[in-house]
């Protein structure tokens, strides 16, 4: 019991009013990511189209070099995985070694567009409670008052009146944690779908280079090929006159 009526006497002494203002500087720290993610998260705005119609001409026109040049001035994350691809020369460049260097390099730009998420999630789950928190120590207060009050003050209406507007009161804590959840809530959510758009247009473009490199590799597969058979059948040419000559059917000996 002295450890309940000690941590009573510390909720009624410190009150609910910290509460707030620890609600206060939450809010703050919210509106401050959501703010800089927004401003982040802007270099998302690219028509995914364009950009894939970008790589697959330059891809076409000039391979790796001219896709290079159309990919660097996007700072769409699908741009800057499609050049991790692209790191090497296209005749240095296998289809695995693209996939898995454009994998690593997804999951680096997805790191980097869900920099303080947690935050805004954890705010977000755990600011109501921290509301409801300031106003149970509230209506503590309120009552612990109340018993306080003399007979004379509890038989009249002064002292139901100040509890009343003490619960009330506290009951701000609880609409202040509600006011700092929402808005973290729903940027949270808001931001998860862009990233999730934003790595599904990553997604798109790696397959459009990893198309082109698997055309391009049965391309130079086959031209390999053929130029095989046809070095083969030059020396297979280059044999034949090389050997002994045969006479000509149309010569004849004279007899002597």
């Amino acid at each position: 019991m002295q450890l309940v009526e000690r941590a009573k006497d510390i909720m009624v002494s410190t009150g609910s009013e910290w509460v707030l203002w620890l609600l206060l500087a939450l809010s703050i720290g919210s509106i401050a990511v959501i703010i800089e993610r927004v401003l982040q998260l802007r270099a998302l705005r690219v028509d995914i189209e364009e950009l894939r119609d970008a790589l697959q001409k330059a891809l076409r026109e000039g391979g790796f070099a001219r896709a290079r040049e159309a990919m660097r001035p996007y700072a769409h994350p699908a741009a800057k995985v499609v050049l991790r691809g692209m790191r090497l020369d296209e005749e240095e460049t296998s289809p695995k070694q693209a996939d898995e260097a454009m994998t690593a390099e997804g999951i680096a730009q997805r790191r980097r567009l869900e920099k303080r998420f947690n935050f805004l999630a954890t705010l977000g789950a755990n600011a109501p409670f921290i509301g409801l928190f300031g106003t149970v120590v509230g209506v503590l207060q309120a009552f612990e008052h109340l018993g306080a009050a003399t007979a004379a003050e509890t038989a009249s209406t002064m002292a139901p009146q100040a509890v009343m507007s003490s619960i009330a009161e506290a009951l701000v804590a609880t609409a202040v944690g509600l006011a700092v959840a929402i808005p973290a809530v729903f940027a949270y959510n808001m931001f998860q779908r862009t990233v999730k758009s934003a790595i599904d247009d990553a997604q798109i473009l790696s397959l459009e280079l990893l198309s082109y490199l698997s055309g391009a590799g049965a391309r130079r597969h086959a031209k390999g090929a053929r130029v095989e058979q046809e070095e083969e059948g030059s020396a297979r040419i280059s044999m034949v006159g090389n050997g002994p000559a045969s006479k000509s059917p149309l010569s004849l000996e004279c007899p002597a």
